[in-house]
């Protein structure tokens, strides 16, 4: 059984947001037209408390970009972003929820999660990988924001737990902190036996 994993498509993240990722608005469609076709469809969501560990406003002296410790992992600062209940956290208007399930991570102050899998440290799960297991799912396709971050990470730990894991390539945008970021993070993701595909060759296939 297939299912679908919208990663992070939230308001913060697209254009004219708090963090956002060039063309993320462009993902929203893709990700609409691709949606009737998988039995199951998971969506994560960033969903920080306010004064969260990864937000450079936390730390004094700290701008986005920056990198520090926090709590034994490395953390790169970013700007505040996400934030529960806000307008910034909720899903893009025109994304179709309808039926979706949503797993909310970065919920904990003291650890970022960029994985819909795990915290940053894999110290406590969201619930996402015993869900799609107790419904059969043994194959899932990832698409959404960032490429380089919580794309990337929700790709490799899907692998980790035993799916096979395809990436729905031109359906991603990425941040791109530094040259090749993303180029790296899909290098890694075909290391970790993630597969490539695009949405036009999904709809063929359906």
């Amino acid at each position: 059984m297939r299912a679908l994993i919208l990663v992070d498509l939230q308001n913060d993240f697209m254009p004219g947001g708090a963090l956002a990722v060039a063309e993320g608005d462009v993902v929203v469609p893709l990700a609409n037209r691709l949606i009737p076709q998988f039995d199951e469809v998971v969506a994560t969501q960033d969903w920080h408390p306010a004064g969260h560990g990864s937000f450079a406003s936390s730390h004094i002296g700290m701008t986005p970009g920056d990198v520090i410790d926090l709590d034994g992992l490395s953390q790169v600062m970013w700007p505040d972003h996400c934030v529960q209940g806000t307008r910034g956290a909720e899903f893009v208007d025109g994304l179709d929820t309808e039926g979706v399930t949503v797993f909310r991570k970065g919920t904990d102050p003291g650890i970022d999660s960029y994985s819909g899998f795990f915290d940053n440290g894999h110290r406590k799960a969201t619930g996402l990988g015993d869900y799609l297991k107790e419904r059969g799912v043994d194959e899932v396709f990832v698409l959404g924001v960032a490429t380089d971050y919580c794309v990337r990470f929700t790709a490799l730990d899907a692998a980790e737990l035993g799916f096979q894991v395809t990436l729905i390539e031109d359906a991603c945008r990425g941040v791109e902190l530094a040259p090749g970021d993303v180029e790296g993070a899909i290098d890694a993701m075909r290391a970790a036996g993630v597969r490539m595909t695009t949405s036009a060759s999904l709809h063929a296939r359906a």
